[in-house]
């Protein structure tokens, strides 16, 4: 039987048992589950494999790249810069940033970026995976770029985009990168191992993620914000294990972090605004996260939704959260659950990909022990 490293509040029992089945029958490979209730850690588990041929154990210290998980960690950012009152998400991006006026986006307000109904769910220029690495080229493009829609009138996931927009409009505000903001002002005051741009002294730590098998819609069955969404440039799981990809700043796609250092940052907003013996927003910034900004159906992912501020909305397809809940998943599986009422955060990540871009049911599982234990 799997052994977890780590710790389980005596009423969690039943979590760690889930936890050590994953890794005993081959659902996980590696992977870390924490739960934060009240701003103190109640489960914090670890264990398995950091690579798939189980040369390397997954430790206490490992981290491994979430995904979009990141775009949480991006959003906490920009709702921090905006409770100090520096950013309005009801104001044009335009404001913050003249030249993304172009092409019909003068009326894009800051909001429509953060619920992915800016209509610019991808680039519709041609892009190598090298451009992901070249922040001015990544932006400047989006601002030359006609929409695809008309801003909020409905939702695509802006899967690797939002990042780049969000963050442009954070640095042109402070004029800090949106990594180097998230970690000078979030991450390293609580002492969060979580990295928008990993220093190569870490490298070592780096669980390597295993690709899930071949998944998703042919290019022929795609509309055209699925294309640019999905294939410019295709998704290539190998390269989060180069170095440019991990240094670099892609705050949509490309965080590095465990379920400890995901649960210990959200935790802010899941705790109203204070974490670690210290305020890092008001209580009413962290509520602005769930003020619904579009109800409808995500053209690029082909689902209903509810969108908030940067985060996910209780909705149809998350009933066992309640109305003061939030969420968000990245590709292959990592989840973070945000609950305002009950003042919990619950993440998990893994390293073995299973074909979802929204989180999946190792996830979902595990969270819904730790409910049955509250319960």
């Amino acid at each position: 039987m799997a052994q977890a490293g780590g710790f389980t509040d005596e009423k969690f029992a039943a979590v760690r048992d889930q936890f050590e089945r994953n890794l005993d029958d081959g659902t996980d490979i590696g992977a870390s589950f924490c739960v934060v209730k009240d701003g103190e850690t109640v489960v914090d588990l670890w264990g398995g494999w950091a690579d798939p041929e189980k040369t390397r154990a997954w430790e206490r210290d490992t981290i491994v790249n979430v995904y979009s998980t990141t775009k949480t960690m991006t959003a906490l950012t920009a709702l921090w810069l905006a409770d100090q009152g520096r950013l309005d998400f009801d104001a044009p991006v335009a404001e913050y940033w003249p030249e993304f006026a172009a092409n019909g986006k003068a009326a894009t307000k800051v909001s429509h970026l953060m619920s992915h109904s800016a209509g610019l769910p991808g680039w519709t220029a041609p892009m190598d995976k090298h451009d992901l690495y070249d922040w001015d080229k990544a932006c400047g493009l989006l601002a030359e770029q006609a929409p695809l829609w008309e801003a909020g009138t409905q939702a695509g996931y802006h899967a690797v985009t939002q990042g780049y927009l969000v963050g442009e409009v954070v640095r042109r505000i402070d004029g800090r990168s949106l990594g180097t903001v998230f970690r000078e002002e979030l991450a390293g005051p609580l002492g969060a191992d979580f990295h928008i741009g990993l220093p190569a002294t870490e490298d070592a730590r780096v669980a390597d993620l295993t690709p899930p098998p071949g998944v998703g819609l042919a290019s022929g069955e795609q509309n055209a914000a699925q294309k640019a969404a999905f294939n410019n440039p295709p998704v290539d799981v190998s390269e989060t294990r180069t170095r440019a990809w991990r240094g670099a700043e892609i705050p949509a796609a490309g965080g590095t972090g465990n379920a400890r250092s995901v649960a210990m940052v959200q935790s802010i907003l899941a705790n109203h605004g204070e974490m670690g013996g210290r305020r890092f927003l008001s209580e009413a910034g962290c509520r602005r996260a769930l003020e619904c900004q579009i109800d409808t159906t995500d053209i690029v992912l082909g689902m209903p939704v509810r969108y908030g501020m940067g985060f996910g909305l209780s909705g149809p397809l998350s009933p066992a959260l309640n109305d003061e809940s939030m969420f968000w998943g990245g590709y292959g599986g990592s989840l973070v659950l945000v609950d305002l009422k009950n003042r919990l955060t619950i993440a998990y990540a893994m390293n073995r990909m299973q074909g979802t871009t929204t989180g999946d049911m190792r996830a979902i599982t595990l969270a819904a022990q730790v409910w049955q234990a509250m319960a």
